[in-house]
């Protein structure tokens, strides 16, 4: 099974802004956040590995996971956040509305300097395959981002792209992948851990 996990807040997540590959820290909710998760992850079935976005935030979140767990952190750079290029950090009030149309009517569609989310998809999708092979009987926790985990479970359902607009994903959610007799199963979505 893959424990996929969206990292605690930050602040930006707090304002709400597009946050992408800007880089700010948790905050103290966003470590409060991370233990919880650690302790959920931890008290059930402690993963043989803990796999992290590039990220500060990403990988804090999953620091506390594999100590609870006893494992190091391996970094995936396939895990780290869509690139909203020139988008980053701003709010979608600032984003122009048709360029805004378009992002979600068009997967192919990557804002100015960043990445479509077909991009992202396909290799959310080709880190997810690799760890649910590598996670055998055991959980293999991935720490990632709203995007890159909303592609893995599109990639897993079979589903486009722009699916992703139809998901909700919460800070410091468990979403839980595992094999199925036809391929990949979304076994879990968007788990709230309390703090």
């Amino acid at each position: 099974m893959i424990a996929l996990v969206r990292h605690g807040e930050t602040e930006p997540n707090r304002a709400g802004l597009l946050l992408g590959r800007a880089d700010p820290p948790l905050t103290d909710a966003g470590r409060a956040q991370a233990d919880a998760v650690a302790r959920s992850l931890c008290r059930s079935h402690a993963p043989i590995a803990v796999v992290s976005s590039p990220l500060q935030r990403a990988v804090a979140t999953a620091s506390a996971i594999a100590e609870c767990a006893g494992v190091g952190v391996e970094v995936d750079e396939r895990l780290v956040e869509i690139d909203y290029g020139e988008w980053d950090e701003r709010g979608f009030d600032d984003v122009p509305a048709d360029e805004l149309a378009r992002w979600r009517r068009d997967p192919e569609f990557a804002p100015p300097g960043g990445e479509s989310l077909a991009a992202v998809q396909a290799r959310a999708g080709a880190c997810a395959q690799e760890l649910l092979e590598r996670a055998g009987d055991g959980v293999v926790v991935a720490v990632s981002h709203v995007s890159p985990i909303k592609g893995a479970v599109a990639w897993a359902i079979g589903a486009s792209p722009d699916a992703a607009w139809r998901m909700r994903l919460d800070l410091a959610s468990i979403t839980r992948i595992i094999p199925g007799p036809a391929g990949p199963t979304l076994l879990t979505y968007n788990e709230r851990v309390a703090v």
